[in-house]
């Protein structure tokens, strides 16, 4: 049979192909005399299309008088009817088959009836086929799903009948048979099971096998052309897709950069400092996953935004230059005596404690002689103590806080440790290096 012309039939557009003669397929004497008994019949023997039937001359519709039997076909339900009715629609009229343009009659419906002829009726039924990945929806006249897939199989590589869910009930549904001959696959997320009345349609055999379904999962009907070819193998499968959309979220670590500011108050021999430490920020990335039996069939971005901006590391380098300390006085003329005095004087306050006067002198230099001084630059008080030398010597707090009393105390004692050094600047010029 050219199951390609069965489903075009039903099509108004569809070309026009040779007559027909029904008469090859007619039933015999005995079997049309016997009562009327409905059977199904899987397909006619059809060379062309159904539609394109021998009419009467002139296209006039021809009654005949006599009371005919004919064996009417609807929809592969076959039976012997006995008849008065003159022409096809009349036939169908007195049987109570109701017929739009969509549907597939042959003969035509304006054909005069003749003893032992033969009707058949394929009802129209919207469709999805999806080839190759590609959906449209198709009307087709035929018997079953199987057919249907034969008539579309030269659309594409992947071929299927794409069953729709109901909305009310969240069913899937194809209106037609799987496959009138023989048994049909049922496979539900890679799991194959044989099922023997491939007659049913496809809600039919999901009910009978508890199958329920997802609310994003996919069920499509295919034709296997190698099944179809061997014996009692089923040609058609019912496939259940288990679908799984998911919102996968994933974060990354943005690093920081690092950025180094200029201190015109720090002197430029005090190194560098770090002002604040860099912190690492954070990316959000929401993505939705399409799982089909498992296996990831699509990815879609949904957002990709910063939630935690990064802190930069910033560090401070001083500008401040410091001034080059005053030249000696040049010693002035002495006896050997006084010479000898000043020397061990000289002697006795660089290596020991120096008088007062001296420490007022040196606090005036580093620190205008303001025992609350904090510039900002890691140097504190009247001496100008870091904080670690600060608290080497027994500190504690910060130096700018202690009294001017304490930070001398302890300036004298890191002067007894370890020298005029400790103010390289300052020292030198008030001449105790």
């Amino acid at each position: 049979m050219n199951v390609n012309n069965i489903n075009d039939a039903g099509n108004p557009d569809a070309p026009e192909t040779a007559p027909l003669d029904l008469s090859a397929v007619a039933p015999a004497e005995s079997e049309a005399e016997a009562a009327p008994a409905a059977r199904r019949r899987r397909r006619w023997p059809l060379v062309a299309g159904l539609a394109a039937v021998v009419v009467t001359s002139g296209g006039a519709i021809a009654y005949a008088d006599a009371r005919k039997t004919i064996e009417l076909d609807v929809d592969g339900e076959v039976t012997t009817v006995t008849t008065m009715a003159g022409s096809v629609d009349g036939l169908l009229e007195e049987q109570g088959v109701d017929v739009d343009n969509r549907d597939l009659v042959a003969p035509a419906a304006d054909t005069s009836l003749e003893e032992g002829g033969d009707v058949v009726v394929r009802y129209a039924n919207q469709v999805g086929v999806q080839a190759d990945g590609e959906h449209e929806d198709v009307w087709t006249t035929a018997l079953d799903a199987d057919e249907a897939l034969d008539a579309y199989a030269s659309r594409g590589d992947d071929v299927r009948l794409v069953a729709s869910r109901s909305d009310a009930e969240g069913r899937a549904d194809i209106p037609l048979r799987l496959d009138v001959d023989g048994p049909v696959n049922l496979v539900v997320g890679g799991e194959t099971t044989v099922v023997d009345d491939g007659s049913v349609g496809v809600e039919a055999i999901l009910d009978e096998n508890d199958v329920d379904l997802g609310e994003d999962d996919l069920v499509s009907v295919v034709r296997d052309d190698e099944a179809a070819a061997a014996e009692g193998v089923p040609a058609v499968s019912v496939l259940v897709e288990r679908v799984e959309v998911k919102t996968e979220t994933e974060t990354e670590e943005i690093d920081f950069e690092t950025k180094t500011v200029e201190d015109p108050d720090r002197y430029t021999d005090e190194g560098t400092a770090v002002e604040s430490e860099g912190t690492k920020g954070e990316r959000t990335i929401k993505t939705e996953v399409t799982y089909r039996d498992g296996e990831v069939q699509s990815e879609e971005l949904i957002s990709d935004e910063v939630t935690t901006e990064p802190q930069d590391r910033v560090l401070v380098e001083g500008t401040k230059v410091r001034p080059e300390p005053e030249p000696e006085p040049e010693p002035e003329a002495t006896t050997s005596s006084s010479s000898s005095s000043s020397s061990s004087s000289s002697s006795s306050a660089s290596q020991g404690s120096a008088p007062a006067g001296v420490w007022s002198q040196l606090a005036q230099c580093e620190s205008g002689g303001n025992p609350a001084t904090n510039t900002g630059n890691g140097y504190y008080g009247l001496y100008q103590f870091s904080l670690p030398t600060w608290q080497a010597m027994g500190g504690s707090g910060l130096p700018s806080d202690a009294s001017a009393a304490e930070q001398t105390q302890r300036a004298q004692a890191l002067q007894a440790q370890s020298g005029w050094g400790q103010w390289p600047g300052c020292a030198a010029k008030l001449g105790l290096l």
